[in-house]
């Protein structure tokens, strides 16, 4: 009854330190405290280099036998834990008791800066080191510093050019456990997260807290320089290149330079042709995993982006910025020869004709060249009527 005490008081009456003899001296080994002697014990384990407990499998050693029996769950694949409310199961009693919090929606663990309320204490404490700036854990290669520990494991394999995860169905490998885990989504079509406003799903929850910014229209990501507002992250990285006018990614064919390595790969099917990206439905393939995503589109019907003024709605983000510029006015491209602006800068582009009296758009029949493609078309009738 007094332990059960001493846990909801949060008094921790068992502190690491060393014994010598019968007198215990106040050298503290890790500072750590315990509700329970039992949990002390197995915790000391830890500073003593007797690790009896070896798996059969990996050989890795323990110093307790139950933490070799919860290791071994890994090469068994036990999960003898399991959820009432939606059958997931686990290989440790902590984690389906972390897992329920899910369901019940209890987060008893709130941040002291920002408020926000966590499930366990583990998440707070990895939560704080955002704002304490904290970095622990150390690569011993290049020295970069990471907030949680398996953050470093992964990094570490991309000096080690380990990849020890592969995915049954297509062999490709990957250097962590999640990244095959949202792989093999792919395969099995799971869209576990699901947006509440839409009811759109998607493959990975990253995917889903960047889809309800479209909903919310919420930009976290602000440039220090001209205060432009982004809803990735990525995508104000990709900013912040206009202003340093770095490009330091060159095409080997062209030599057309640019500021980030997947534009430049992208860049480079204009001239190897390829078009990775296939339509399920009508088999009509893409340069770019973007123009496949909207396309898509056409087929489902989706439109995700509506104008707040006339609730046009778009499939495209393009479109839509296009068409909010009817409302505002706003023409952002201006010729630098006459001042003219335009809403849309393939206006500019065609305008720009006028001055350098360039005809890019020509007759195979008789020749005539054109500044507009549209000027063109009419121009043809008169061959076709013939």
């Amino acid at each position: 009854m007094n332990e059960q005490l001493h846990v909801h008081s949060d008094e921790c009456r068992y502190s690491c330190y060393k014994n010598r003899g019968e007198r215990s001296y106040p050298y503290e080994v890790s500072n750590r405290a315990f509700n329970h002697q039992s949990s002390l014990i197995r915790h000391q384990c830890t500073h003593s280099s007797k690790r009896s407990c070896i798996c059969d499998v990996c050989n890795k050693t323990f110093s307790q036998k139950s933490d070799l029996k919860r290791h071994q769950r890994i090469h068994s694949g036990e999960r003898p834990y399991t959820c009432e409310v939606c059958s997931k199961a686990f290989s440790q009693k902590s984690h389906l008791i972390t897992h329920q919090s899910i369901h019940s929606h209890e987060h008893p663990y709130n941040c002291e800066v920002c408020s926000k309320g966590f499930s366990d204490k583990r998440k707070l404490i990895k939560h704080n080191r955002k704002h304490s700036g904290e970095r622990p854990y150390a690569c011993e290669v290049c020295s970069k510093a990471f907030y949680h520990k398996i953050s470093l494991i992964k990094h570490e394999h991309l000096h080690s050019g380990e990849r020890p995860y592969a995915c049954e169905v297509c062999s490709k490998t990957f250097s962590d456990k999640s990244s095959l885990i949202r792989h093999q989504r792919i395969h099995s079509s799971e869209r576990p997260y699901a947006c509440e406003v839409c009811s759109k799903a998607f493959h990975d929850k990253s995917n889903l807290i960047q889809h309800q910014r479209i909903h919310s229209r919420e930009h976290p990501y602000a440039c220090e320089v001209c205060s432009k507002a982004f809803s990735l992250k990525n995508t104000l990285i990709k900013h912040q290149h206009t202003h340093s006018g770095e490009r330091p990614y060159a095409c080997g064919v062209c030599n057309k330079s640019f500021s980030h390595l997947s534009t430049l790969t992208t860049h480079q099917r204009i001239h190897s042709g390829e078009r990775p990206y296939t339509c399920v439905v009508c088999s009509k393939a893409f340069s770019r995993k973007s123009s496949l995503k909207t396309h898509l589109r056409i087929h489902n019907g989706e439109c995700p982006f509506t104008c707040d003024v006339c609730n046009k709605a778009f499939s495209d983000k393009s479109s839509f910025i296009k068409h909010r510029r009817i409302h505002s006015c706003e023409r952002p491209y201006n010729c630098a020869v006459c001042s003219k602006a335009f809403s849309q800068k393939s206006y500019l582009l065609q305008h720009q004709h006028i001055h350098s009296g360039v005809r890019p758009h020509a007759c195979a029949v008789c020749s005539k060249a054109f500044i507009r493609k549209s000027h063109l078309i009419k121009h043809q009738h008169i061959h076709n009527s013939e």
